[in-house]
């Protein structure tokens, strides 16, 4: 069994280094689209430091922490394969899938920005921030919780919560 649990902190360590990415990913995008948005030498300055931070951040951290996430959660399966029958992990799965979708979006974000960084906005780039905030508490209730309460409730109420805090988000901006 000692075998089992260092698999799950290898997952649990991965998992946290990959949300840490993503986090600090999409901040960066808020910035970069705030820097497009300036006047010369300035602009120049901070879109090179932020295009090399966005390089490295994605492709040093935030890829090898997704793939080693999914290495080892995946092992985690095959380990105990009775999991997979359990509603709980069903919605977990749904939810990495969705993680899955945001990081290929900040893929084509990074490459976007650089094509093309008056196309985003900061303001997107902040309500996008939120996604892995959302998936994230989700995640934790629903893996610490599992069916000690209604986890459908649990996750509607996270999903409303996140499309609230964009909301909010949205409404700071207007008002700035």
């Amino acid at each position: 069994m000692e075998y089992y649990t260092i698999i799950k902190s290898l997952h649990i360590i991965f998992v946290v280094t990959w949300f840490a990415g993503l986090f600090y990913m999409f901040r960066l995008f808020v910035y970069h689209a705030e820097a497009a948005r300036t006047e010369e030498p300035r602009r120049g300055i901070l879109i090179e430091q932020y295009t090399i931070m966005e390089r490295r951040l994605w492709y040093a951290i935030t890829w090898p922490s997704c793939i080693l996430t999914l290495i080892f959660g995946i092992w985690l399966l095959v380990l105990n394969a009775g999991f997979l029958t359990q509603p709980w992990m069903h919605i977990k799965l749904t939810f990495v899938a969705g993680l899955l979708v945001y990081q290929l979006y900040g893929q084509r974000v990074l490459k976007g920005i650089r094509e093309h960084p008056l196309s985003y906005t900061s303001v997107g780039m902040r309500m996008m921030n939120e996604v892995p905030t959302v998936i994230l508490i989700a995640v934790v209730f629903l893996v610490v919780m599992k069916s000690s309460f209604s986890w459908i409730w649990g996750t509607l109420g996270i999903l409303g919560t996140g499309v609230l805090l964009m909301v909010v988000v949205k409404m700071l901006r207007k008002n700035d």
